[in-house]
C-alpha cells in the first residue's frame, strides 16, 4: 500500500454532511453559500469499468439485498463499499432507483437516513437522497438542507425536499443556482428568516425575462410563498404586479418543460390575482402581462393545471372584460416612442381578442393556432393544436413548444392525403438529439382524417401520456388547416417578410443553388425581432452537383432590419438581388469551423471558437 492510501485508510474521513455543515456554519448570520460548495476531492482508486447498457441493472443487484436489513450500519458500510467496488456512479443510481421495490420502507428510509448522514462517497449520499425522496419525512429536513448546499448534490436535496418543505427546497436551489446576482438579497433575507426584508427584495426584482429563466421563476414564487402574499388584504399593488409577471413567465416556453405546471399553487395564484387585477393601474407592461397570462390560460399549458368545472372560463372572461374595458383598451391605442414600448403596444392590439370567445364546452374537434408570447421576452411564436379544446403539444410533449408555423402551416406540412405522412408537431428546447421530439402521422382516410402512430423520441416519452388515434371529419379538416394557413393576424412586418421570402425561395431553389449555397431557414432575429434572417450553407460544388459530403462548408446570416418598406417589397427586393449577387458577399458567417473559414477564403467571426 502507498504511503498516500495508508494514510487515506488509517484517517477516517467525514462524512459529506459533515464536511457541509462545517462550511455552512461559519457563514455570517445563517447565510447561504451563492454558488453552493464544492465537494470535497477526494483519492481516486482504480475501478473496473462498468458497461453503460449494464450500469442500471448492476445498481439495483447491488442496493437491493440492503434495502431489508434491520443492521442499518452495517447495510450503509457495506453497500457503499459494494457501489465504490463496481464503480456505479451518480447518474446510475438516479436510474435505478426507478426500479428498486421497497417491500420493508421502514428499512429502507433507516438506510437513506444512515447514508446521507454518515456516507462519505457521492455515490452513496445520492442513493441516500432518492431513498428520502420518496421516503422522507419532517426530521430529513435539516440534513437534505445542509447537503443541497453542495452543488454535486443540489439536485437530488431538492427533490428530496420539496414533497416535505418546498418553500426550503426552492430556497436552496435559488442560493445555488440563480443566474442573476441581483437575487442575493432576496436569498440572503429569505435564508436568514426577515419577512420585511424578504417583502421587498421581492420587489426589487427585475422583471427581464431574458435576464431570468423561468424556473427561477417559480422557485422564488415558491421560496416566499407567493400564494400566500396574494392573500394578503390589503395586498400591496407592487407584490400583485410583481406575482402576475412571475406568473407569466413560468407559461414561457424557452424551457426544457413548462415550468407553470411544476408550480403546485398555480390555481390559487391565478385567481388570487385574476380577482385583483383591476387594482393594477391600466400599463403597458400590466397589460402585456395579463393578455400574457390569458393566452396561456387560452390554448398554453396553463389550460392543463387542475381546474375545476368552468373554472378556467371564468377567468377568462373576467380577464377579457378587464381588458376591454375603456381604460384597459386605450393603453396600446397610442405610438409609444420606445422601440421596445412600440413593439409590445402592436402586439396587444394584435392579440387582444385571441384568448377569448372559446369555450372548451363547444370547442371544434380541431383548431389550431398561432400564438406570439409578449414580446418583451425571446420571439417565439408557435403553432398550437387542440383537439376536443386541449392543447396536444403540452399535453403530450414537455421539453418544448409547438413548432413555428412556417414549418407546419405555410409548407403545408398538416394538409391530409391519402398518403401517409409523418409530421413533427414539436421539437425540444434544445435539439430532438438532446431531449426529443413529438410526431404523428397524417393521412386521408375516405371521409376522415387520422392522426395515429404518434412518436415521442428520447426523453419527449418521460410521464407523458400516450396518445389514442384521432379521426377528424375530413371536410372540416380541411376547412380548418385552410383557414389556419390563411390566418397571418399573428405576424409582424418583419416576419410576414419572412415568410414571403420563404415562399419565394421554396417556388425558385435555383436563387440559392447558383451561388453554390443551399437554403436553411427564414425568421427573425431572436434578439430583435423587427430583423428579418435568412440562413444558408455554402457548399462547394453544389451548383455543379458535385458537393464534396466530407469538404469544407460554412453558414451564412443575412439579415435584413425593417426600414420600413412594406414586407411585399422588402421580400421581392431581397430575391431580386438574389439574382443577380452572390449572397456570401454580403451576409455573415455564423457556423462551420475557423479551418473551413480560412480554406474558403472567408473571415471567421471575432469571439467565436
Amino acid at each position: 500500500m502507498s504511503a498516500p492510501d495508508e494514510r487515506d485508510a488509517l484517517t477516517p474521513r467525514p462524512s459529506l454532511y459533515d464536511y457541509a455543515l462545517h462550511l455552512y456554519r461559519a457563514e455570517p448570520d445563517g447565510r447561504l453559500p451563492e454558488g453552493g460548495y464544492p465537494s470535497p476531492d477526494r483519492p481516486s482508486r482504480p475501478r473496473r469499468p462498468l458497461d453503460r447498457r449494464n450500469a442500471r441493472r448492476t445498481a439495483v443487484d447491488a442496493i437491493t439485498p440492503f434495502l431489508t436489513d434491520p443492521d442499518t450500519v452495517r447495510a450503509a458500510d457495506e453497500v457503499q463499499r459494494r457501489l465504490d467496488e463496481l464503480g456505479v456512479r451518480d447518474h446510475h443510481i438516479r436510474w435505478a432507483l426507478a426500479d428498486l421495490l421497497l417491500r420493508d420502507e421502514a428499512a429502507a428510509r433507516a438506510l437513506g437516513r444512515r447514508l446521507t448522514r454518515a456516507g462519505t462517497s457521492g455515490v452513496a449520499v445520492c442513493l441516500g437522497l432518492g431513498l428520502l425522496a420518496r421516503l422522507g419525512e419532517p426530521e430529513d429536513i435539516p440534513y437534505l438542507r445542509t447537503l443541497g448546499l453542495l452543488r454535486d448534490f443540489t439536485g437530488y436535496a431538492v427533490e428530496a425536499l420539496a414533497p416535505l418543505d418546498r418553500a426550503a427546497a426552492a430556497l436552496v436551489w435559488l442560493a445555488v443556482h440563480a443566474e442573476d446576482s441581483g437575487l442575493r438579497p432576496l436569498v440572503d433575507a429569505l435564508a436568514t428568516r426577515d419577512a420585511a426584508a424578504t417583502r421587498a427584495r421581492l420587489m426589487t426584482i427585475s422583471r427581464n425575462p431574458r435576464a431570468m429563466e423561468p424556473e427561477t421563476a417559480r422557485r422564488i414564487a415558491e421560496a416566499v410563498r407567493l400564494a400566500d402574499v396574494l392573500r394578503e388584504d390589503p395586498i400591496d399593488i407592487g407584490a400583485l404586479a410583481q406575482a402576475a409577471w412571475l406568473l407569466s413567465h413560468m407559461t414561457s416556453r424557452c424551457d426544457y418543460r413548462p415550468e407553470i405546471l411544476s408550480y403546485d399553487d398555480a390555481v390559487p395564484a391565478y385567481e388570487a390575482v385574476v380577482a385583483r387585477a383591476a387594482l393594477l393601474p391600466p400599463t403597458l407592461d400590466h397589460c402585456a402581462t395579463l393578455l400574457s397570462l390569458a393566452l396561456d390560460l387560452h390554448s398554453g399549458p396553463s389550460h392543463l393545471l387542475p381546474w375545476p368545472p368552468g373554472r378556467r372560463e371564468a377567468l377568462l372572461a373576467d380577464l377579457e372584460s378587464l381588458l376591454h374595458s375603456p381604460g384597459w383598451a386605450a393603453v396600446a391605442d397610442h405610438e409609444p416612442h420606445d422601440l421596445a414600448e412600440r413593439r409590445r403596444a402592436h402586439w396587444i392590439r394584435r392579440t387582444a381578442r385571441q384568448p377569448f370567445g372559446h369555450s372548451t364546452a363547444d370547442a371544434p374537434r380541431l383548431r389550431v393556432e398561432v400564438a406570439v408570447r409578449d414580446p418583451a421576452g425571446p420571439d417565439v411564436a408557435e403553432t398550437r393544436v387542440l383537439i376536443d379544446g386541449r392543447p396536444v403539444v403540452p399535453e403530450a410533449f414537455g421539453p418544448g413548444p409547438g413548432n413555428a408555423p412556417e414549418e407546419l402551416l405555410d409548407s403545408g406540412g398538416l394538409r391530409a392525403t391519402a398518403e401517409p405522412r409523418e409530421v413533427q408537431l414539436a421539437e425540444a428546447y434544445c435539439t430532438e438529439g438532446c431531449c426529443g421530439a413529438l410526431y404523428v402521422t397524417v393521412q386521408r382516410d375516405g371521409d376522415h382524417v387520422v392522426w395515429r402512430d404518434w412518436r415521442r423520441t428520447q426523453s419527449g416519452r418521460r410521464g407523458q401520456p400516450e396518445l389514442p388515434a384521432y379521426r377528424f371529419d375530413a371536410p372540416a379538416y380541411d376547412a380548418e388547416i385552410a383557414r389556419a394557413e390563411n390566418d397571418h393576424s399573428w405576424a409582424w412586418p418583419a416576419r410576414i417578410t419572412a415568410r414571403l421570402l420563404a415562399a419565394g425561395l421554396r417556388d425558385r431553389p435555383d436563387l440559392m443553388t447558383r451561388w453554390d449555397t443551399r437554403f436553411g431557414w427564414v425568421g427573425t432575429d431572436y434578439h430583435d425581432p423587427d430583423t428579418t434572417v435568412v440562413s444558408f450553407t455554402f457548399w462547394p460544388g453544389l451548383a455543379k452537383g458535385q458537393r464534396d459530403v466530407d469538404g469544407p462548408w460554412l453558414q451564412f446570416f443575412w439579415s435584413l432590419p425593417d426600414d420600413g418598406t412594406p414586407p411585399e417589397a422588402r421580400a421581392a427586393a431581397a430575391l431580386t438581388r438574389l439574382e443577380t449577387t452572390d449572397p456570401k458577399t454580403f451576409a455573415q458567417v455564423k457556423g462551420g469551423s475557423r479551418e473551413d473559414a480560412e480554406a474558403l477564403g472567408f473571415p471567421w467571426p471575432e469571439g467565436r471558437d
